[in-house]
């Protein structure tokens, strides 16, 4: 029987069970459509005693994040404009400056480091993925090609000293042996230093239906609560929590050690409440999060199953691991959408796991006439809309699933 990832305790509750998925990110080379893929459960359960949602390990965290990994954050320019905002802000709030040390973990392709390279700070990256690592590495931004646990932390400790902040952005959910990663945060943080986390809050997941945030490289979905219970097991302390509108709802917690000076606000508490008063601790938000989900998925099928009826012509934009655990869950597949466009070139010319839609390069919805553009990366909507608006000599109408089906000119 699996065990929760923080208390230990048997999992016995499930919150959605989705069925049998790809890997959200194995996209499959285009000119091997008939290659056999492998669907594994997808299925989430919630400890009936810290209340941490998780899904089992059936991939390990080298087979997802090595020199194929296929997503570079600084694709999105909103997201570098959340980045860019919040290295400002971190700044000043922690009077960071020529002396001191930030490292980041799940540092990507540099994206945030960057920003703190311009002002003459120290900065350290931590990222697993070597094709990621390599871009950082180009921009001069020093960065450790392994993955973060407690004895990489060791190693990074002696060659870089400690950090003054750490920033882990949506990573805390990519691990598996959650113990062993906070123990690596705990070593290399300076005596009076900062630990920001970002993560997609699970109350924001249950409340707009973002099933499709669930995929197996995500094995946690995360609340304050069960994380309390975990930071405190490793002498660490939640002193301050900022909601946050990314990723349809996240929250980036401040953490220091528990003997630091930082006095806990009243943030935590009103997010604590927040959890309690919406009932993450309650079977009936689970039933009715499962009766949306399947509401969800005969609209989406309706509404294609009319389409084709109507002979409309349907394309998707994007190519996100969310849009490929939508895609399988709701059954849609290439007699649906024709094809789908990314701006990572990586993605380009491939076929989306489990539904075989391609992917190709933005420019090609200017060569077509859709009557229809099904947007994966919900999140992303306001940017995507105005991009795809200024070039397209034509009307289309765009469509969003996510937290219901929605039809917008």
């Amino acid at each position: 029987m699996q065990k929760c990832r923080i208390c230990y305790s048997n999992l016995t509750q499930e919150l959605i069970n989705l069925g049998k998925s790809p890997i959200a990110n194995s996209f499959v080379p285009i000119n091997k459509k008939d290659h056999a893929e492998k669907f594994l459960p997808l299925v989430v359960f919630i400890c009936n005693k810290c209340f941490l949602a998780q899904i089992q390990e059936y991939v390990t965290p080298e087979s997802v994040f090595n020199k194929d990994y296929a997503y570079f954050s600084s694709t999105s320019k909103s997201w570098l404009t959340h980045c860019e905002k919040y290295s400002i802000n971190v700044m000043k709030k922690y009077n960071l400056n020529s002396k001191s040390h930030v490292a980041e973990i799940a540092s990507n392709d540099g994206y945030l480091l960057q920003y703190f390279l311009k002002n003459n700070i120290k900065v350290t990256g931590v990222e697993p993925a070597t094709n990621s690592a390599a871009v950082a590495i180009k921009k001069n931004i020093y960065t450790e090609n392994i993955f973060f646990n407690e004895e990489n932390s060791k190693v990074i400790l002696k060659k870089r000293g400690p950090a003054d902040l750490i920033i882990a952005n949506n990573v805390l959910a990519h691990v598996p042996d959650i113990h062993d990663f906070i123990a690596g945060f705990k070593i290399l943080l300076a005596e009076e230093g900062v630990i920001t986390f970002e993560f997609p809050h699970l109350l924001k997941l249950i409340k707009y239906t973002q099933f499709d945030t669930i995929y197996h490289e995500h094995y946690s979905y995360l609340s304050i609560n069960p994380l309390i219970l975990l930071f405190t097991k490793h002498n660490l302390k939640i002193f301050d929590i900022e909601e946050i509108s990314t990723h349809g709802g996240s929250l980036r917690i401040h953490v220091s050690h528990d003997k630091a000076k930082f006095k806990i606000k009243k943030s935590v508490k009103k997010v604590i409440e927040d959890e309690y008063n919406f009932g993450l601790t309650k079977e009936k938000t689970y039933i009715y999060f499962r009766k949306t989900v399947e509401k969800i998925k005969k609209e989406t099928k309706d509404f294609f199953e009319k389409a084709k009826n109507d002979k409309k012509y349907i394309v998707g934009y994007g190519a996100p691991a969310k849009g490929n655990t939508f895609l399988n869950y709701c059954e849609i597949n290439q007699n649906d959408i024709k094809f789908t466009v990314d701006n990572n070139i990586i993605k380009q010319n491939t076929l989306l796991p489990g539904t075989k839609i391609p992917v190709y390069e933005s420019e090609k919805l200017e060569k077509i006439q859709a009557d229809y553009i099904f947007i994966l990366p919900w999140n992303l909507k306001e940017e995507i809309i105005k991009q795809i608006k200024s070039k397209l000599n034509y009307k289309v109408k765009f469509i969003t699933a996510i937290p219901k089906l929605k039809i917008f000119s």
